[in-house]
């Protein structure tokens, strides 16, 4: 019983350069990734390592079947059409063919590869951070936190340039177009996945009280005045589907693991807010590990009192009722409050845990935090400002709102709404709540630029986030299931595969790569171990 598993975490920031108003995205985004994939202290002492895109499978759902790509919608296909992803383990080492002389340093898409194993890349017209495996719901936080870093340094790198581009921790431009914050969840294969959509449904409808980062205007489009819970909601339209970027689903069904297909599924989450509350960002990677957990180990019947009656229209309402009050309509014809749900989820967790024995300090953690939370919302909304960012926000807002007698459509509330995910420091509202205490952090600045640079040690992003470090002019590419190095001496580049995530972890290969004296030497070193 536990609420560690692998965890990554994928956040597109918004960009604009003030100066330029219709300055094109996708020229901003790959000028933010290039000059952090050049200068920044997280990427490599030769520049930005190439993405290896082996094992990239956008295209085959969980329901069994796979989409053609003469049929796909363009946003869907975000893998390298050149490769087709395989099935299954291959020999521990493989032979590529060379590449043509040159071929590493023609024009590409933005892409970088980091020390800490992360990727920074272009992605849909916005600069997108993803986080190395973690193997915790802690350290899910910390390196999503390590991505907003990153984010201001290339801030900062480009503004040495004399260039202002500025990028935002977000979800949505309040004009229509909204951008993901996604979250990936190792687990078991031998689930089915009926059961994942029939029971995760109504906690990812209901989740967003716990972990929304709150919104201005109400509608895609902000046609309506109005504060509400969630940035993602207004654009869920569909409650099952293969889509990120266009009749956006409650449960996405892409089966893509990264890892053995045979053993393991990547939930792909497409639905949750771009959290700056590490109480947030926590209790949405915590809760829905746990909740993973439970069908992995047993479904209590109690389970099928949740099931919604319609769940896409009660996202939108959950949303639109920061008072927590309203009732959602149930399949057996009662009524819940979201609050209400996520307290039979939370008491079902909890007690199925005390049937296996004692949990451990992340479960621990993530239940009591839990509890915490929904019992300070139900007692007084704002009494949990410290620990939920849509709380914080709200209070924030309407305070000012009822101070200056304004409307929800108020151009300065609007203003101060995006100001509250701006990655400049100087210009942070989280930054300055969090300066008076007034936010409730579980990891310090000097933590989160150690994530920026360093890879996690307990999945095999260490290996990936070492190889980069100690021996960058021999990595030629890499991904999420495989490195491909340029040996020296060698006919053909070898590829090293990475298909199990807990792999590749300091206490396995750390000594092996601390001593190595080059990459044929660590991996000599590896083959013999």
């Amino acid at each position: 019983m536990t609420a560690r598993r692998i965890i990554g975490m994928e956040t597109e920031f918004g960009v604009l350069e003030p100066n330029e108003p219709y300055a094109n995205p996708i020229v901003l985004s790959a000028e933010v990734v290039e000059a952090y994939g050049n200068e920044g202290s997280g990427s490599s002492a030769v520049g930005s390592i190439r993405w290896d895109f082996h094992g990239e499978d956008p295209l085959n759902d969980a329901r069994g079947y796979r989409i053609e790509r003469a049929a796909a919608h363009p946003s869907q296909l975000t893998d390298d059409p050149n490769f087709v992803a395989p099935s299954g383990d291959g020999p521990r080492l493989q032979r590529l063919e060379r590449p043509e002389s040159g071929e590493f340093t023609r024009p590409r898409a933005a892409n970088a590869v980091l020390r800490n194993g992360a990727r920074l890349y272009v992605d849909h017209a916005h600069p997108e951070f993803s986080s190395p495996e973690t193997a915790n719901p802690r350290e899910a936080v910390l390196w999503d936190r390590a991505g907003e870093h990153v984010m201001a340094e290339a801030m900062s790198i480009l503004k040495r340039r004399g260039r202002e581009i500025v990028l935002y921790k977000n979800n949505v431009d309040g004009k229509g177009a909204a951008y993901g914050s996604h979250e990936n969840y190792l687990m078991r294969r031998e689930v089915d996945f009926g059961d994942v959509i029939r029971y995760l449904t109504p906690f990812f409808v209901t989740r967003p009280v716990l972990c929304g980062a709150g919104r201005v205007g109400l509608g895609q489009r902000s046609e309506v005045p109005g504060f509400q819970i969630s940035q993602r909601a207004d654009y869920v339209e569909n409650d099952i589907g293969l889509e990120t970027t266009f009749n956006r689903p409650i449960i996405n069904t892409r089966d893509e693991p990264h890892a053995d297909p045979q053993k393991w599924r990547r939930l792909h989450v497409i639905g949750g807010d771009a959290n700056l509350f590490d109480v947030s960002n926590l209790l949405k990677v915590g809760t829905t590990s746990l909740v993973l957990w439970l069908l992995e180990t047993e479904i209590p019947l109690a389970l099928d009192s949740l099931l919604l009656d319609d769940p896409v229209p009660a996202t939108w309402i959950v949303s639109q009722d920061p008072t927590l009050r309203v009732g959602l309509e149930m399949r057996d014809g009662t009524t819940k409050t979201a609050l209400e749900i996520q307290q039979v989820y939370l008491d079902v967790v909890r007690d199925a845990i005390a049937r296996f024995g004692e949990p451990d300090f992340d479960t621990q953690e993530v239940l009591n935090r839990w509890q915490e939370v929904l019992d300070a919302l139900k007692k007084d909304v704002f009494s949990a400002a410290r620990q939920v960012e849509w709380v914080a926000k709200y209070q924030l807002l309407e305070n000012m709102r009822v101070r200056g007698a304004m409307d929800w459509n108020n151009d300065k509330l609007r203003a101060l709404d995006l100001q509250w995910h701006d990655m400049r420091p100087e210009r942070s509202i989280v930054r300055r709540l969090d300066q008076a205490g007034q936010v409730e952090r579980i990891f310090s600045q000097q933590e989160v630029a150690y994530a920026a640079t360093h890879a996690p040690e307990s999945t095999r992003a260490f290996l990936r986030g070492g190889l980069i470090d100690k021996f960058p002019e021999n990595v030629a590419a890499a991904g999420w299931d495989g490195i491909i190095l340029d040996v020296p001496g060698y006919k053909d580049l070898v590829r090293l595969p990475t298909i199990r995530p807990s792999r590749g972890t300091r206490p396995l290969v750390g000594q092996m790569l601390e001593s190595s004296q080059s990459v044929e030497d660590f991996l000599i070193r590896l083959t013999k171990g």
